[in-house]
């Protein structure tokens, strides 16, 4: 990737995917920014009009992330996805935390660069697949554990896709809805790594866990290809969508 690139940065409309759809446009990147209703997009209508694209899904009904897949596949080609949507708590902490990242990693096909918003969280997360509701119909998993299925799935991307970068990123704990008020960690810190990590040319790395442009050790499943292969196994088996090869 080189210069002005196509950017999607998803659970725009607030908090670290908000700053960095902003950051990003100020760069002179092409951006869409993403809302899971049009009554959410209403907080971002600044950066629709100064030029961001906007795709409206909400990532917990996975009829809309197909439907989002095939809008964005119909337009301009994507040079990057920044995987920032995500909740905390509820039944859809699998569907809009794993499984959205996953369809759009699998479904967009033009794209070089993947950057996974993880959690320090995801260290006490169990590394356990089976009883997973991958349909968001009961609480079968906690916010933990859907940070070390995506963050492993990262990994997973990395090792598979030669030609595609792809990281996972903890943004720390900082002052945005999802982490509070009280959050003790640095928002401004908290968005610059995944934003270098998309946009910038010189940044090649790929397969790392980062926390403020660090690069750290995260838990051993993420590494470890046996549960790679396992839970590509359960998302394909789930969505039946195959992450095709490249």
């Amino acid at each position: 990737m080189s210069g002005k690139a196509r950017i999607l940065v998803t659970g725009s409309t607030d908090g670290l995917g908000r700053a960095t759809a902003d950051t990003l446009l100020r760069q002179g990147h092409d951006v869409i920014v993403h809302a899971r209703s049009a009554h959410r997009a209403e907080a971002i209508a600044d950066l629709t009009g100064r030029g961001a694209d906007l795709v409206v899904a909400d990532f917990a009904n996975r009829d809309e992330v197909h439907a989002a897949a095939e809008q964005l596949q119909a337009g301009a080609p994507i040079d990057g996805v920044v995987h920032n949507a995500g909740v905390i708590s509820g039944t859809a902490i699998v569907p809009v935390n794993v499984v959205a990242p996953y369809l759009l990693t699998a479904l967009l096909r033009s794209q070089s660069r993947h950057v996974y918003l993880s959690s320090s969280m995801h260290r006490g997360g169990s590394a356990r697949l089976d009883g997973v509701d991958w349909e968001g119909g009961s609480s079968s998993s906690s916010y933990s554990d859907s940070k070390l299925f995506v963050t492993a799935f990262a990994a997973a991307v990395a090792a598979r896709w030669s030609g595609v970068q792809a990281n996972a990123v903890d943004p720390g704990w900082v002052p945005t809805k999802m982490g509070g008020a009280g959050a003790s960690d640095d928002l401004e810190l908290g968005h610059r790594t995944q934003e270098r990590l998309i946009a910038d040319p010189d940044a090649s790395v790929s397969g790392g866990y980062w926390f403020h442009d660090r690069q750290q050790d995260p838990h051993p499943a993420v590494r470890d290809p046996q549960f790679q292969d396992a839970l590509l196994r359960a998302l394909e088996a789930a969505t039946g969508v195959a992450l095709p090869e490249r």
